[in-house]
């Protein structure tokens, strides 16, 4: 089942050292691209929200693509990261390592409370759930008063990392943002290519056949659900510091239905799926900003013509071209 969702399995055709040394090429080469683009010309702070929109779809990509979950709300750990980072931070004047720790427990800790409550739905009962959830958390935010209503958390500090890399000066800020997103793209790799995955495949594609095998679905499913909402919480925290500011945009309804469009773009059950789809997303927004409401109508366009001729996404239809899992 390791390659189901894209139509690949290690067989004898597709060998699984063949899928993995295709795989380990495709990281390298992705390293080395967020590595040099900055001495190529490309904006720091672009990449930076990219790194971090691509590590929340990695993450969302491991509930949906390896779990079979579609949670509309997303965003709530994204966000409530985001707010907790960023209040720590600037309230209580943590160093920016123990920010972006704090807004992940934050978003772990949340990712439990969901979680227990809505892994018992299915299917769009299970969407709905997760998206009133998010919903309340948006409420919450509007309301309390250290979130700073509609004018959010401002003027967050990056400080200094471990009281030695000073995080005011843009290039620093990226290359510890690069970390992070490499770190947690490993962490997903590694889950997605151990037993552990191996069984949230199996429940993704005949939950009562790995049931009658011994495994319990809902324990898994919780735990999958928990690892992807703490890491989504990685990028939300990280992103906070990146850009000073945690605001209403990123526990918004619309962020939830953003990282759907970017695992969909990219590839659904694909390993740099995501990453891809994110970029095209946030390169589009970049390049596109000037267009203003009109924006949202081109990322539907172009989405409805990625659907109809891009199926399996770009990453998905790239693997299957050149008959190589990716």
């Amino acid at each position: 089942m390791a390659g189901a969702a894209t139509g690949y399995v290690a067989t004898a055709e597709v060998p699984a050292a063949q899928v993995l040394r295709h795989q380990a090429i495709g990281f390298v080469v992705m390293a080395g691209f967020f590595a040099a683009a900055p001495f190529f010309g490309v904006y720091p702070v672009f990449l930076m929200k990219a790194l971090c929109f691509a590590l929340f779809a990695c993450a969302f990509n491991l509930l949906i693509g390896y779990v079979g979950l579609l949670s509309f709300g997303h965003a709530a750990f994204l966000g409530s990261s985001g707010y907790a980072a960023a209040h720590a931070a600037k309230i209580w004047g943590f160093a920016p390592e123990a920010a972006i720790l704090f807004g992940t427990m934050v978003a772990c800790a949340l990712g439990i409370v969901i979680g227990a409550l809505a892994i018992r739905s299915r299917g769009i009962y299970f969407a709905n759930i997760t998206l009133a959830f998010a919903q309340m958390v948006y409420f919450f935010s509007v309301q309390a008063k250290f979130t700073g209503g509609e004018d959010g958390i401002q003027s967050v500090p990056r400080g200094t990392l471990f009281g030695v890399l000073d995080l005011r000066q843009t290039m620093p800020m990226y290359w510890v943002v690069l970390a992070i997103f490499l770190l947690g793209f490993v962490v997903l790799y590694r889950v997605i290519h151990s037993p552990f995955g191996q069984v949230l495949k199996a429940i993704r594609e005949n939950e009562p056949r790995a049931m009658s095998l011994g495994y319990a679905p809902e324990h898994y499913k919780l735990i999958a659900f928990v690892l992807s909402a703490t890491l989504s919480g990685l990028a939300g925290g990280t992103k906070a510091i990146v850009f000073q500011l945690a605001s209403l945009t990123d526990v918004y309804w619309t962020t939830s239905g953003e990282v759907v469009l970017m695992a969909l773009l990219g590839g659904i059950g694909t390993v740099f799926g995501p990453v891809v789809g994110a970029l095209v997303i946030i390169t589009l927004e970049h390049f596109l900003a000037q267009l203003g409401a009109w924006l949202t109508i081109v990322q539907g366009i172009i989405f409805v013509i990625c659907v109809l001729t891009f199926r399996r996404g770009i990453v998905g239809e790239l693997a299957r071209i050149i008959r190589k899992p990716l």
